[in-house]
């Protein structure tokens, strides 16, 4: 007793703490200056671009795992970042986090959220202990949406940080291994209709190799699919109504993930009759450590009409690794949005922040200032991908570029009816083609009108 009050447990405590206190609803203000920072100055949610709201355009969604249970250790350091909500039993700081960020989801203004199975709550000793613990922690997450109206983007299972999944999960070259990743997967489904996700990922870390020399590529790649066939069977037995997702990335745990880019995951699909079950979720700072530009993946996954969601982020180019910063540049977004806009946006997936804060950002303040500073860069990349789509200008050229191909034999070749003969037959009448400038500097120099 305290007070003439019955004591209350951490967890009741938990319950009534504001672990953002001094922060409330992060407002839209244009006019504001660049020491303001804790303010949109581009994200209006409820403005209408092209007859959709910026909320929809862009369907922001905070990562679990960066931002709430990331600790800013590295390998060569330990962790600096020392948050509130990591206090009392691993059960109750789960339920102190999930909280916390629930919190932070309503005074950002963002209605998604997405996170792995393993950092919503703790793993046990058994697979049914992790299974009841995740019952008991998404029993909340379920309470924390119905009160505020936020929603899961997609959900994931961690298959690659165990000691069991070393040697891979779905590709494991022993059948034990790819049956506990099984069981993980079936609940983690369950778990996803449970919270009404829109989406589910997978995301292959382990799925790969270190060596050729004991890798029997075809049998990891077949077992692969036949994974992919069950979980697609489960989600269709349960009744679960979402997309599934393949996140690709070239390397990193593994030396070589099979996953390896967006059009590695579309053939691997369509070779397996699998493409019809799933779409592609681009993550830039992956796209860039396979070797390509920014907007790469994301353009080859809508151009095959493959691209579901982004994992909204961006890596330091001149280093190996993936670094999860928080997408700033405007040239990136840009390119990005022009993408989403052209296809008619990304529902049911959206732009998830698997970005963390750098280990030296320490103050939870920062957490807001990134995240805002992310979403206004959004926000700027649609405004100006509105306006190149609206103006048509650069649109224009790229049609009058490809223009030989509307009428004619071109008309043939992109009809596929076309033969050699009709090519031979056509060089001989008309001759040598005409050499035609690209005018590459002349579109990026429109296109920088609008950044």
């Amino acid at each position: 007793m305290y007070g003439g009050l019955p004591a209350r447990t951490a967890g009741e405590m938990a319950a009534q703490k504001e672990f953002f206190s001094g922060i409330s609803k992060i407002p839209y203000k244009p006019d504001s200056g660049p020491r303001d920072v804790m303010c949109f100055k581009y994200y209006n949610a409820g403005e209408v671009l092209m007859g959709r709201t910026m909320e929809d355009w862009l369907r922001f969604s905070v990562c679990y795992w960066h931002s709430f249970c990331g600790t800013g250790a590295d390998p060569f350091g330990f962790p600096t970042l020392l948050r509130p909500w990591n206090e009392g039993t691993p059960m109750e700081s789960a339920k102190n986090r999930l909280r916390a960020a629930f919190e932070f989801f309503t005074k950002l203004g963002v209605k998604h959220y997405t996170f792995h199975d393993r950092d919503m709550s703790p793993e046990g000793s058994t697979l049914e202990e992790s299974n009841r613990n995740l019952d008991e922690i998404t029993d909340l997450a379920l309470q924390l949406q119905n009160q505020t109206g936020v929603k899961v983007l997609w959900v994931t299972c961690n298959l690659f940080a165990h000691p069991r999944y070393m040697n891979g999960a779905a590709t494991n070259p022993d059948c034990h291994v790819l049956a506990y990743a099984g069981a993980q997967v079936k609940k983690g489904l369950d778990i996803a209709k449970k919270l009404g996700a829109e989406n589910f990922v997978f995301w292959g870390g382990r799925e790969g190799f270190h060596s050729i020399h004991n890798t029997d590529v075809a049998a990891e790649l077949r077992h692969m699919a036949n994974f992919f066939r069950m979980a697609v069977d489960y989600k269709e037995k349960i009744g679960l109504k979402c997309q599934f997702l393949i996140e690709p990335k070239p390397k990193e745990p593994c030396k070589h993930q099979y996953d390896y880019d967006a059009m590695s995951v579309i053939g691997f699909l369509k070779h397996y009759s699998l493409d019809s079950h799933f779409k592609l979720n681009i993550e830039p700072n992956h796209t860039t450590l396979a070797g390509h530009s920014y907007e790469h993946d994301v353009v080859v996954a809508s151009a095959f009409g493959m691209l579901g969601s982004v994992d909204s982020n961006t890596g330091s180019p001149d280093l190996g690794w993936d670094t999860d910063q928080f997408p700033m540049d405007i040239r990136n977004t840009t390119l990005v949005m022009k993408t989403i806009v052209e296809q008619g946006g990304l529902q049911p997936g959206g732009l998830n922040f698997d970005a963390k804060v750098r280990r030296e950002s320490t103050d939870l303040e920062d957490l807001f200032i990134a995240h805002i500073g992310a979403m206004d860069a959004f926000a700027r990349g649609l405004r100006n991908a509105v306006r190149i789509i609206e103006d048509g200008l650069i649109a224009g050229m790229v049609k009058e570029r490809y223009s030989s191909f509307s009428h004619g034999l071109g008309q043939k070749v992109e009809g596929g009816s076309a033969t050699l003969e009709e090519m031979e037959a056509f060089i001989k009448l008309n001759g040598e083609p005409k050499v035609t400038s690209g005018k590459q500097e002349k579109y990026e120099s429109i296109f920088n009108h609008y950044i």
